[in-house]
């Protein structure tokens, strides 16, 4: 079991998301960097969907109550076990009573705690995953607390662990998008706008979607209304206000905004790590440059196994 001493800002339990119900209005949730959770289970040799914390900007503190071994992947959060400083993209053996703690951080915005075997907590709906508006998943269906306590199975032999270590896939400040939908509806003036505009990432972000902001909102600003349609993670909307939102995991299943356009699927894990203030870029790409971007994620993740595989004998 893991103790919650302090929970931080927001602490979840997520995996890769509940696939397959979005036509009942059931969100996705899920790990937001899916690439980072799916690294740190394969650093422990878990299955890639197995349960893991996500740990969004830091500041919190957990107690273990059993021999395990984690792996961290994501944004270095400045974690420490026991006061000893430990590192995103490493294996590391954790004692019974050893204390992890995490601050504040650089290089992104959420960490990803993985332990042998993964999060214990039930499955609703085929998934583990928090979906923190509806309520329900991870442990009752909300962000925990302290003094909630974490289901995990003790990891055996944990003294014959080899430590191993992978890199993330390289951070992006230019999102490449699938072209919009809506492009005849908003005009070339608008959509060129948008292209060749810098956002700022609001504070007022979160797991549903990041917010942008612009210092001329005029040039997006529109009168466009539409049906309900449906949208998806990566989605980005433009409200009448001229300021767009990205969808994340936890967003709506439809809405009736048009849209600028939809960020690619080897981009998408990208959108985890964006602090507010940061700023972000977009460009449209065809739907070949999209796959080449898609296979060479897929070959990352290739070769990490290989390389664990003759890391381990």
């Amino acid at each position: 079991m893991i103790k919650v001493i302090k929970p931080g800002v927001l602490l979840t339990i997520q995996d890769l998301g509940r696939v397959g119900y979005r036509h009942l209005g059931v969100s996705t949730a899920g790990s937001l960097d899916s690439y980072a959770h799916i690294i740190a289970n394969r650093l422990l040799n878990n299955h890639d969907n197995d349960a893991v914390l996500e740990v969004t900007v830091g500041l919190c503190e957990l107690e273990f109550n059993c021999d395990t071994l984690i792996a961290l992947h994501g944004a270095d959060l400045h974690a420490k076990l026991d006061g000893r400083a430990i590192y995103p993209g490493w294996t590391y053996t954790v004692k019974n009573k050893q204390v992890l703690t995490f601050d504040i951080g650089r290089g992104g915005l959420r960490a990803y705690l993985a332990v042998k075997g993964g999060i214990q907590c039930p499955l609703i709906m085929g998934s583990r995953s928090t979906d923190l508006n509806a309520g329900f998943g991870g442990l009752h269906g909300r962000a925990l607390s302290a003094g909630d306590v974490i289901p995990i199975q003790a990891a055996a032999n944990t003294q014959a662990m080899k430590q191993i270590g992978a890199l993330t896939p390289a951070k992006r400040k230019a999102i490449r998008l699938h072209p919009s939908p809506h492009a005849k509806l908003l005009g070339p003036k608008l959509v060129n706008h948008f292209l060749s505009t810098g956002f700022k990432v609001s504070c007022q972000s979160n797991r549903m979607g990041l917010r942008l902001s612009h210092a001329d909102t005029q040039q997006l600003v529109h009168c466009h209304s539409l049906p309900s349609l449906a949208v998806s993670p990566g989605s980005i909307q433009l409200p009448p206000n001229g300021e767009p939102i990205v969808l994340l995991n936890d967003g709506q299943t439809t809405g009736g905004y048009p849209l600028l356009g939809n960020v690619i699927a080897a981009d998408l894990h990208q959108l985890a790590q964006f602090n507010a203030g940061d700023e972000i870029v977009f460009n449209y790409v065809s739907f070949a440059q999209a796959q080449q971007a898609q296979q060479a994620l897929a070959a990352h993740l290739a070769q990490l196994n290989i390389a664990l595989h003759n890391a381990r004998g």
